[in-house]
């Protein structure tokens, strides 16, 4: 039987979830395609590993089955959620190395793609913008967990900085 969370601001009442577990891939709903296409593969250079016709595609890094799934099921031309209402905050792609986010922020400003932010949490650099669909995306790299900031105690303790952009740029291989 299956032992009941508690629903209050403390600890829950279940056991911790394996720390091996990961999140694998996300489906996202798009309106158009061959415009998500565009930028999940055109722009940020995800690789299409199959497509259904007009209505899905398989996107990924370094050959995986897929990363991200965008469909038109419920969506084709459709308009993304008005503000106010519950559904996916942001999608957060984690690059490998500091340069591989730089890259990613020189094909944004290449392609004219706009960020919403730009934020140094002490655990990791982010950039934020929203895809064609209006989907949020975080792009963001982790720093070593040794870096991390901790409190006197030892507690995580993440901020919200500006994130220099030019030295994000300067660290990229190009």
């Amino acid at each position: 039987m299956l032992k009941p969370m508690s629903h209050d601001a403390g600890t829950p009442v279940a056991r911790p979830i394996d720390p091996g577990v990961r999140i694998g891939h996300v489906h996202l709903k798009v309106a158009d395609l061959d415009r998500a296409l565009a930028f999940y593969c055109g722009v940020l250079g995800f690789e299409l590993m199959q497509r259904y016709g007009a209505q899905a595609a398989f996107v990924s890094a370094g050959g995986y089955h897929h990363h991200i799934g965008l469909n038109t099921w419920e969506s084709q031309g459709g308009s993304p959620p008005p503000p106010g209402t519950t559904g996916l905050y942001h999608v957060a792609i984690l690059y490998p190395t500091r340069a591989a986010l730089a890259d990613a922020l020189y094909r944004l400003a290449e392609a004219g793609i706009p960020l919403q932010g730009a934020s140094d949490h002490g655990v990791s650099e982010a950039l934020y913008l929203s895809d064609p669909d209006g989907n949020g995306i975080e792009l963001y790299v982790d720093r070593p967990e040794d870096q991390w900031p901790r409190t006197p105690d030892g507690e995580l303790q993440m901020v919200t900085r500006r994130l220099d952009l030019q030295d994000l740029l300067a660290s990229r291989n190009p």
